[in-house]
């Protein structure tokens, strides 16, 4: 993953729903383009922050089962307002649907309350090896990374 959009998870209940926080600084690359002299998060990163929400919550919900979560299908996107640097994009995303090989969720994201996002997504979860089993050890390799950074994002509220 090129950017890890989410900066810290804030809930998360396994099998069910996850929330997330985004922080967005102006020192993030896609910015200096995007657009000068009035930077906003990109759309298609608005997006993809709810995706990298869901796969949190599919890893958990599945023990980091599969190494390999992508965007199979995103449906009723709406954007309702930009996110700029210096805000917080707060995201929610719950499932909706599992089948053997997907899951369905409903996503949305906000910023101070104000909804700026929200879609359907559906995300494909599988690992590399079903389909080139020389590629077992990328496997192990990415769930172990995946664990780490989880590990960084998510610690477990004790009060």
């Amino acid at each position: 993953m090129r950017f890890s959009l989410i900066d810290r998870i804030t809930a998360i209940e396994p099998g069910q729903s996850i929330t997330a926080l985004k922080n967005l600084s102006l020192a993030e690359e896609y910015l200096a383009d995007h657009f000068p002299g009035f930077a906003v998060m990109p759309g298609v990163m608005m997006l993809e922050t709810l995706v990298q929400a869901g796969g949190w919550l599919i890893r958990v919900t599945e023990d980091f089962e599969h190494s390999s979560i992508l965007l199979k299908q995103a449906r009723a996107v709406k954007f309702n307002s930009f996110v700029t640097p210096g805000q917080t994009l707060e995201v929610t995303a719950s499932i909706h649907k599992k089948s053997d090989s997907d899951y369905t969720l409903k996503a949305a994201g906000k910023v101070d309350g104000k909804p700026t996002v929200s879609a359907k997504i559906t995300l494909d979860r599988f690992n590399l090896a079903d389909r080139n089993p020389a590629l077992a050890d990328s496997d192990q390799r990415i769930t172990k990374h995946m664990r780490e950074i989880y590990g960084q994002i998510w610690t477990e509220n004790t009060n």
